[in-house]
């Protein structure tokens, strides 16, 4: 699972503690505090060292079957692709469903995936069209799991509160994983073959599903109501829709995830063509993003409250985007690494900051459907992406292409800092009513 919102009734308030106590951290870590949050974090913290060393393991050998960075593109477009067309409809079953049961379904199959991957490529008949059939398998799996595990958050922690925090510690797990996985990979890679990196992953989806089987969290299956599926799917796109600030970071994170995203793929590339290096190379590169992500989620970590994040969502995706062109244009490995640690900084920033905010505004009965756009547009639009850096990259160059896509990030950056004023107002009645910022005094009645 990688890596990666309260409801309309009033909830405990989540801001900060008063301010005599500036060297108190006990806030940092707050969330562990509940058994299931506990739980999934063990899990996890195994299972997505694992992921990713099967992403790098990957894409490190469709670049040995292929040398062509235009396949790299379409095995990244197909692995994502079903997201984006199947994450509506998830959303809808992922609010009417047991959430806890839909992941212990998909890190089933998950590990399913990973071990057929293992199989072949230890036994030497792995092909690129076999590749991408998992690949694709794998894309139908997370358009159910990204969304339900979201969603499932909120439930794990039962003093809403803590859930800025929460998701904060996931973030910070997920690029931890990040930072060990890829150098991992790129260790055993060297040492054998990307087979072992796929039979590891497969093993370590035990230790989240074992965490889910020992959870105690008992959420009564959400109501259905006499809508359909149609009608829901239609009700969670109008919210998304109108909702100016849950649309205005969906479109930012759309853009983002269509030309920035895809520089992963591109990896192998730098490591190999760019940068004269090998698989080792590329577990570096990979492994400084990993670092730049994880300073990013502590910093967020260590916030007390949710206020104040809407304007670090500009200001990351310059970061991002900014460090990418730069990434163009060096050639030297030390250099390369330390603009990856930024890229990898602006990204989490983002993305953390993203989530946080609109897990905090949307409500309960819809927390599925929104979370399934938040999907769609943080992977949904990675497969286009990666399909167009791909074809750059083979007529370009892959330096050239991280530059073009980087300064569309600086772009967005630009167009959501002029929409803050439009996305503060309508945030603050939310905010308000949370208890997160004061409600301002209301007029004077001189009359009474």
């Amino acid at each position: 699972m990688a890596a990666e919102a309260p409801p309309t009734t009033a909830l405990p308030s989540p801001t900060a503690p008063p301010a005599a106590a500036p060297r108190d951290f006990s806030h940092v870590w707050r969330a562990l505090r509940h058994h299931d949050f506990r739980l999934f974090v063990v899990g996890q913290s195994i299972s997505l060292i694992g992921t990713w060393m099967t992403r790098i393991a990957t894409a490190w050998l469709v670049y040995q079957l292929t040398r062509s960075s235009l396949l790299l593109g379409t095995v990244g477009f197909a692995g994502q692709i079903p997201t984006f067309l199947l994450a509506p409809l998830a959303g809808v079953l992922v609010d009417r469903l047991d959430r806890r049961q839909v992941l212990l379904w998909t890190q089933a199959l998950a590990m399913l995936q990973s071990l057929a991957l293992a199989w072949l490529t230890l036994s030497h008949r792995i092909t690129i069209a076999e590749v991408l059939a998992l690949s694709v398998f794998q894309g139908v799996i997370n358009a159910f799991d990204m969304p339900a595990r979201q969603s499932f958050l909120v439930q794990m922690v039962e003093d809403r509160a803590d859930l800025s925090n929460a998701i904060a510690i996931n973030s910070s797990m997920v690029n931890l994983a990040r930072l060990v996985g890829p150098s991992l990979a790129g260790l055993v890679i060297a040492a054998s073959s990307e087979g072992w990196c796929f039979l590891l992953d497969g093993i370590s989806y035990v230790a989240v599903i074992v965490s889910l089987l020992l959870m105690r969290v008992r959420v009564a299956r959400a109501p259905r109501g006499t809508s359909s599926l149609i009608a829901q799917m239609r009700e969670g796109w109008t919210y998304v829709s109108t909702f100016v600030p849950v649309r205005t970071i969906l479109l930012l994170f759309a853009i983002i995830s269509l030309m920035g995203m895809p520089y992963v793929v591109l990896m192998p590339i730098f490591a190999a063509q760019v940068l004269h290096g090998g698989p080792h190379t590329l577990g570096f590169l990979m492994g400084a993003a990993g670092v730049g992500a994880v300073v990013s989620a502590l910093s967020l970590v260590v916030r007390r409250s949710v206020r104040g994040l809407t304007k670090m969502l500009p200001i990351a995706a310059l970061l991002f985007g900014t460090s990418l062109v730069l990434f163009g244009l060096s050639r030297v490995l030390w250099l390369s690494l330390l603009l990856m640690l930024v890229t990898g900084f602006g990204m989490m920033q983002g993305l953390t900051a993203s989530n946080t905010i609109i897990q905090t505004l949307v409500p309960e009965d819809k927390r599925g459907r929104v979370m399934s756009y938040y999907t769609a547009a943080f992977v949904g639009m990675a497969p286009f992406g990666s399909l167009l850096a791909g074809a750059l990259a083979s007529r370009i160059g892959a330096p050239r292409t991280v530059m073009v896509t980087g300064s569309c990030c600086i772009v967005g950056a630009v167009w959501f800092w002029s929409r803050l004023t439009a996305i503060r107002t309508d945030i603050r009645p939310i905010y308000e009513q949370l208890g997160i910022i004061p409600a301002l005094s209301p007029p004077i009645d001189v009359g009474s």
